[in-house]
């Protein structure tokens, strides 16, 4: 009675056996007919009689394999599925005389008897494994005969990574086979991926429990072998390992930075790896390969053949990007309550305690997939640790920062908060719709997503905002605070980078942007807007005309826009009323009055400079109707005159520095503003 847990290696063995006897019966065919068979130098010279008799011999006539009725018996002890080689042979499509070659090749790699026997049969010690001629011979084919093919570069063995031919320049008969160490490895009863796999790719075992999950795993059962699935919230690579896995397979998950960034990555072992799995492969997000590297995509894609094979990616499929037809289908987007379950469930795993309804509230308005989640409570976790304390808002928020990719910072400076509401001094209309943005941007998956308040026109799911005011009135510093409120970082679009003056390359620029900042969790901040999104006029020139074209552009972009956009303006008239009317808040920065100026200085100044007895803040709020912005300039160079003179700071640093920033703003020094204290300007 042959053990369960050994009965897939007896099989094997048994199959070697068969191989071992053939060995034997070529053994002592030669034996027959050398004259010299203790010949200690044999395989290294011929005689004239070794050159007589190979002259002489004649080919020895095509002996078919012998079946074996045991064999059968053998495998059905195997547990299900079955023994190792005989489903590695319907997963690598090879019938019998594919597996003898195989077999043969793999002989000397399990057991070193054959390496002895093999150079004896090779007329060479220095051969110690099967060539191709030896291979016919003791499979019972002519040298000549179709059998010699099956080890073409297109063959079923070589192709599949399954044997390896080499010495390319040796006569096709002497070529020496070479089973892979993971192949050997596999038969042997090892799942271990070798280390060029590991680099590529990992192999992971889905959840098919969704419904999605189900239909495109039963797509794949019934023989559809390309799937490409479109979605938006980086759950598609989670969505393909569960359609594989309702499909009863596994997933080897190509990392797509890693593709991208060899010259020539090990794409056929990792495909044979999933072959030798019976699983299947998943490759996104696209978007690392398209349009530059098209060549790698098209190459998985020729690879994986038969093998279900699901692509990922925000974009829509292009029929280019492979040699065959794929069926691509949007993936569904959660709802807010299901974003909540996957936020409480990682957060309830990492710190053994459920996470509070305020916290899932406030990371409601996050689109992150699985795997982003994951990791962003990750390090939530480690930031926790280091601060001492439990895993807070302020963690989460991190972490989800952390989470974004370096594309954007290329075209936008990235700025992580560092304010709060408690920086802003604003007017209450001006705080109310600050918050009114924070709002929208809290809950706009719920109210735009599941509850469909913005349907139909191809239009997304983005909140955009125009900050109006003039120049220091503390637009890009309210900008931040939102960012900071609902815990992103705030990207701050260069113009100089986006407007350019040849036909079309604005709008290229803008569109990088925009694709980069779908992939980002933060808020995107246009600032003097007016630049590129500004009033359409009446075409008299060519300018006119390019011109419009990059208003009607950003008109149906922003439309389409994902994210969360702040566009500011010093002059509100200066924006395109078709702008406007897809804002979603508009907020207005008007100068502060002597009040908010008063508290400006306050906060500007700070708590840790000292300050003299003389000091006199509201005169400086009633007689200088500065800004935000200004204000804080006069500041920080008051403190750098008191820190020079090393003393506190005094009315006089202050006055001084009102002085340089009215010499800036090209305004002049009038009696009625500095009072006593423009003679000791002068």
């Amino acid at each position: 009675m042959v053990d369960a847990g050994n009965a897939d290696l007896v099989y094997l063995w048994r199959r070697l056996g068969a191989v071992e006897q053939r060995v034997r019966e070529a053994v002592e065919a030669r034996l027959a007919t050398d004259p010299e068979p203790e010949d200690p130098f044999r395989g290294l010279y011929l005689t004239p009689e070794a050159v007589r008799r190979l002259l002489d011999a004649s080919h020895p006539p095509r002996v078919p394999l012998p079946d074996d009725p045991d064999l059968d018996a053998l495998a059905a002890a195997v547990p299900a599925p079955g023994p190792r080689l005989l489903e590695l042979a319907h997963n690598f499509h090879l019938d019998r005389l594919d597996l003898e070659f195989l077999l043969v090749a793999l002989a000397p790699d399990v057991d070193t008897r054959f390496e002895r026997l093999f150079g004896y049969l090779n007329d060479d010690v220095t051969r110690r494994r099967a060539t191709v001629g030896l291979a016919l011979e003791l499979c019972g084919l002519p040298p000549a005969g179709e059998g010699r093919f099956r080890f073409a570069a297109g063959s079923r063995l070589v192709a599949g990574g399954l044997v390896e031919v080499r010495e390319p320049d040796s006569p096709a008969l002497s070529r020496v086979l070479r089973v892979p160490d993971r192949v050997a490895a596999h038969l042997l009863g090892d799942d271990e991926p070798d280390r060029e796999v590991t680099d590529l790719a990992r192999v992971v075992t889905g959840d098919a429990e969704d419904e999605f999950a189900r239909r495109v795993g039963a797509a794949l059962r019934s023989g559809v072998g390309l799937v490409h699935l479109r979605d938006t919230d980086g759950d598609g690579g989670r969505a393909a390992a569960g359609a594989l896995a309702a499909a009863g397979r596994d997933a080897v998950v190509l990392d797509v930075a890693a593709l991208a960034d060899r010259d020539r990555p090990a794409l056929g072992a990792a495909v044979r790896e999933a072959r030798l799995r019976g699983a299947g492969l998943v490759l996104g997000p696209v978007e690392r390969l398209v349009p530059e590297q098209v060549r790698l995509l098209r190459e998985v894609v020729a690879l994986a053949g038969d093998l279900p094979l699901i692509l990922h990616g925000r974009q829509h499929w292009d029929p280019h990007w492979a040699g065959r037809p794929a069926v691509s289908v949007p993936v569904p987007p959660l709802d807010t309550d299901s974003r909540s379950d996957r936020w409480a469930r990682a957060l309830t795993e990492a710190t053994g305690a459920p996470p509070t309804p305020a916290l899932l509230t406030s990371l409601g308005g996050y689109r992150l997939g699985v795997d982003e989640v994951e990791r962003a409570v990750s390090v939530a976790t480690r930031l926790a640790v280091l601060d001492g304390r439990p895993v807070g808002p302020e963690h989460v928020r991190a972490g989800v920062r952390a989470q974004n990719g370096a594309g954007l910072d290329r075209l936008a400076r990235r700025i992580t908060p560092s304010v709060g509401w408690d920086d802003l001094v604003l007017s209450g209309p001006t705080r109310r719709q600050l918050t009114e943005l924070v709002l929208r941007a809290r809950h706009r998956e719920r109210v735009l997503g599941q509850w469909r308040m913005r349907p139909g026109g191809g239009r997304g799911r983005g909140v955009v905002a125009l900050f109006a005011g003039e120049s220091g009135t503390g637009k890009t510093m309210s900008a931040e605070v939102v960012a900071a409120e609902i815990g992103m970082d705030l990207y701050v679009v260069d113009l100089s980078t986006v407007v350019d003056k040849y036909v079309g390359e604005t709008e290229k620029n803008l569109e990088r942007i925009f694709t980069e900042a779908a992939g980002v969790h933060g808020v995107l901040l246009f600032d003097e807007a007016d630049a590129v999104f500004g009033k359409r006029s009446e075409v008299k020139d060519a300018h006119d005309r390019h011109a419009n074209v990059e208003s009607a552009y950003l008109l149906q972009r922003m439309e389409s826009f994902d994210g969360i956009a702040v566009l500011t303006t010093n002059l509100r008239s200066n924006v395109d009323e078709a702008f406007t009317r897809r804002i979603d808040v508009i907020a207005d920065f008007p100068v502060p009055d002597a009040e908010q100026r008063r508290a400006l200085w306050d906060r500007c100044l700070g708590t840790a400079l000292p300050r003299g007895g003389d000091l006199d803040l509201e005169f400086c709020a009633e007689r200088f109707e500065l800004a935000g912005g200004s204000i804080r300039a006069c500041a920080v160079t008051a403190a750098y005159l008191a820190a020079a003179a090393d003393r506190p700071l005094a009315m006089a640093d202050v006055v001084a520095a009102i002085h340089q920033e009215y010499r800036k703003l090209g305004r002049l020094l009038l009696e009625n503003e500095f009072g006593p204290w423009l003679t000791a300007l002068a």
